[in-house]
């Protein structure tokens, strides 16, 4: 199943985040996620709106992202996170370090 949506990628990218990501879709995110980043390095923002469910093993896939793209000198951000969604972020202490609205 398809998680990644690339919406724009004009000044940042802009990446729509659908369903569930859990152990079983993790990998698949984080390579679809770094082929779109890859080919063009800039800031990311993912728009969680239809993101329903993530897991421990998508936190550190999240996370494992923020550094590649930190390390290049860009920023992270998550937005329209729903609020299951942005409790595991929270629970993980994930918000003091990613930008998540």
């Amino acid at each position: 199943m398809q998680n990644v949506k690339l919406i724009s990628a004009e000044e940042k990218l802009v990446i729509a985040l659908y369903g569930e990501i859990d152990s079983s879709s993790s990998e698949d995110f984080y390579a679809q996620v770094n082929a779109i980043y890859s080919h063009d390095k800039k800031d990311i923002e993912f728009d969680c709106t239809a993101l329903t469910f993530i897991d421990s093993t998508a936190l550190g896939t999240f996370v494992k992202i923020f550094k590649h793209v930190k390390e290049s000198g860009y920023k992270l951000s998550l937005k329209n996170v729903q609020k299951n969604v942005k409790r595991v972020f929270h629970v993980c202490a994930l918000d003091t370090i990613m930008e998540i609205d």
